[in-house]
């Protein structure tokens, strides 16, 4: 994977080619204060950004009031259990900081877009940063998929939520096939910059695709039910077949957990960082007061055997 193909894959690059095929989307450029802000951990309170924030709004409501955020390559979909609802569902700016400041996948594209290419010793392409507001679409998981191409050719498709079992894709598996290799051949294959790509599509209940995505061929992008070694080498995957190898789960019994919930923290620091539970915050400040009076250091075990709260006693190094 080069330096190039990452450039290639920004959403500005490629939504003008295949705007016709995806979700009415808005661009705005993304100005170095608000990256700031993004970046620095010691902010949590968001400063006033005037006329951003009337920029942002105004596309919102052109986009009919609610919206899919994202930066020039990932979206925030690591950070969904921070948001009330657990949707990356925006309707403000402060709801899309919220899901922003919480994910690694915004800070690896804030940072280090270029980390996993081949060609380390290049300089680093320019890169402008822009906010994508994607009109909001209830999309059922079960019609995802994420499609993998090689020279040009459609090596592999697997599906997008491969931890859940959607009986549907097992009763309609050719259709589903059949669908999205029309779709290639017909919008995609040979109207992208790169002959080696991957693309996620949406096949909604009236069997109509849609592109979603575009990402880089390459381990900085999930290969899901595929490995990176087979999809390289492409030795086993088409022996068998004319067309793509296709992957989905069978079974419920090779249903997984999400593994998005690594980047997850229990709900009550999330309550209490926020304030959105004011009897949580009440009982914790009693909390911290009982245990300044007895004198026990936070973070330490009581002789009921339960733990106190994270903290440190009067004293202690904090670096």
């Amino acid at each position: 994977m080069k330096k190039e193909q990452v450039v290639n894959c920004q959403f500005s690059v490629w939504y003008p080619i295949f705007k016709k095929h995806t979700i009415k989307s808005l661009i705005l450029p993304l100005p170095q204060n608000v990256i700031d802000y993004l970046l620095d951990d010691g902010t949590l309170v968001a400063p006033e950004f005037p006329e951003f924030t009337s920029k942002v709004l105004e596309a919102i409501n052109a986009l009919g009031g609610s919206i899919f955020p994202k930066l020039n390559w990932s979206a925030p979909r690591d950070a969904n259990w921070i948001a009330l609802n657990s949707s990356l569902q925006c309707c403000s700016l402060s709801d899309i900081f919220l899901l922003f400041k919480s994910s690694d996948f915004i800070t690896h594209d804030l940072t280090q877009p270029f980390l996993q290419c081949s060609d380390q010793d290049s300089p680093d392409p320019v890169i402008n940063y822009e906010l994508v507001l994607r009109k909001w679409s209830e999309l059922i998981p079960g019609g995802e998929f994420r499609c993998f191409v090689k020279e040009n050719k459609l090596i592999a498709i697997s599906q997008r939520d491969y931890t859940q079992y959607y009986q549907h894709i097992l009763k309609q598996e050719e259709p589903v096939c059949q669908a999205i290799q029309d779709f290639f051949s017909q919008h995609i294959q040979y109207n992208f910059l790169d002959e080696d790509f991957v693309f996620d599509v949406y096949r909604d209940s009236q069997g109509r695709v849609w592109l979603i995505d575009l990402n880089p061929f390459g381990e900085v992008t999930d290969s899901l039910l595929f490995s990176w070694e087979e999809l390289t080498s492409g030795g086993e995957l088409n022996q068998h077949q004319e067309g793509p190898a296709f992957r989905y789960t069978t079974s419920e019994v090779t249903v997984q957990p999400s593994p998005c919930l690594s980047y997850r923290i229990p709900r009550d620091f999330v309550d209490l960082s926020t304030g959105e539970d004011a009897y949580k915050l009440i009982d914790f400040l009693k909390l911290v007061g009982h245990h300044t009076e007895l004198h026990i250091p936070l973070g330490t075990e009581t002789t009921a055997g339960s733990v106190c709260v994270f903290g440190h006693d009067e004293g202690t190094d904090n670096n």
